[in-house]
């Protein structure tokens, strides 16, 4: 401890920055020891509450996570060695072993020593034994830290839902036992796409809380994401599709400092803010993917589409021809709405804007779309090339109500309101 008193405001602060920049990590080490995934939460949890009731007298500790994992542990070794535990769950050696190493002192702890458990515990949640549907959600909340409600906002589940299926899983882990190691090659195709589902979700919804703007996209966990890609594409090595979600949040995440303030379109960005290095990064790490020589997937395919959008820091100009090819790819890969979209857009650049709204009326015709914003702001845009600007405003206004970035749905109102 510090010795020093600190106001209960600033213990919270200090625990909310402790949860951002350790609660993944330190719950996959506790799950990996336990074997119990809902308890290392619980454990986190409960140390958590007893920081904010503690902190405030004595000080916050100079080492915040080795103080919230000390106790944690000693919590998960009360818990399995309890008589109501023991009637409820049986126990093996694994009380034994969360009782040894629960007893460390505080100061002896450091969490950056600590092996990073994330990943094993990624592809435990990927097991064969967990239902396909709930396994990216289930690492999205319990591996990487995301609220249940915002998971389920993502799949668009009602969130009391969502929690009972988390239970379940969770439940599911401990009572099957599933072990927590990166499974051997010949498991591994059957667990990690929902590993890269889940490392881009990570990506995809900090993004949008940060805006993907300024240094706090690359500092939050759209950077961890990073990391967490990074990391996963060198354990594996030859796996394509790894080193391509790894190039694709790396191109992404470029372009951060280009958006600060006011929302301005991915063409129209000034490159000179554009992040250089993450460039090289994402280019060496897109090549890697391609070296390997297999069929280009998903990920490398909007990794490569983002390449072309960075050469243009290059060449100036978009290279909408190449985007065309790649996407047209990427629907045949993965036949998305999201996909789609994006397809009709590009096509509406690189040919017509009609072209582009006949793709959207054929996409309209299948399935409903009202509640969908990538289709209306993308239709807005084609109708208002296209010369139909009424309509087009009524379509920027259905993007803006469904919109939660403020900064893009002023953008959009602005549009809507006639200003070109």
């Amino acid at each position: 401890m510090t010795g020093e008193p600190t106001t209960r405001g600033g213990a919270h602060a200090a625990a909310d920055h402790a949860a951002r920049e350790s609660y993944s990590r330190l719950v996959g080490f506790l799950a990996a020891a336990s074997g119990d995934l809902a308890l290392a939460e619980d454990a986190l949890a409960t140390a958590f509450e007893r920081a904010l009731s503690t902190w405030p007298v004595n000080g916050t500790p100079e080492n915040p996570a080795a103080w919230l994992l000390s106790v944690a542990r000693n919590h998960q070794r009360d818990v399995w060695k309890s008589a109501a535990h023991r009637k409820s769950t049986e126990l093996d050696d694994r009380a034994d072993a969360v009782g040894e190493v629960s007893v460390t002192p505080f100061d002896e702890l450091d969490p950056d020593a600590i092996g990073d458990k994330r990943l094993e515990l990624l592809f435990t949640c990927a097991h064969p034994a967990i239902d396909p549907a709930i396994r990216t959600p289930l690492m999205l909340q319990a591996v990487l830290g995301f609220e249940a409600a915002d998971v389920a906002a993502a799949f668009a589940v009602a969130p009391a839902t969502m929690a009972q299926r988390l239970v379940r899983a969770k439940r599911r882990i401990r009572d099957a036992r599933i072990p927590f190691v990166v499974p051997d090659r010949a498991a591994m195709p059957a667990r990690l796409s929902a590993v890269l589902e889940a490392v881009y979700g990570c990506f995809a919804i900090a993004w949008n809380e940060t805006n993907g703007s300024g240094t706090g996209a690359v500092d939050s966990m759209a950077g961890e994401a990073l990391y967490l890609a990074v990391t996963l594409a060198d354990l594996l090595d030859d796996e394509p599709e790894a080193w391509g979600l790894a190039a694709l949040i790396a191109f992404s995440l470029s372009r951060a400092p280009a958006r600060t303030g006011p929302f301005v379109p991915l063409e129209e960005q000034d490159t000179d803010r554009w992040n250089r290095d993450l460039i090289r990064e994402g280019e060496a790490m897109l090549n890697r993917a391609a070296s390997l020589d297999a069929p280009m997937g998903r990920f490398q395919l909007e990794a490569a589409m983002q390449s072309v959008h960075t050469d243009r820091a290059r060449t100036g100009v978009v290279a909408w021809d190449a985007l065309r090819s790649l996407t047209t790819a990427l629907v045949a890969v993965t036949p998305t709405l999201g996909a789609r979209v994006a397809h009709a857009a590009i096509v509406g650049h690189a040919g017509s804007p009609a072209e582009g709204l006949a793709l959207l009326d054929q996409l309209e015709s299948e399935h409903d779309l009202d509640d969908f914003q990538p289709f209306h702001a993308t239709r807005a845009d084609l109708l208002f090339r296209n010369g139909a600007t009424a309509a087009a405003r009524h379509h920027y206004e259905r993007a803006a109500t469904l919109t939660r970035d403020p900064h893009v749905r002023e953008w959009l109102h602005h549009r809507a309101g006639g200003g070109y």
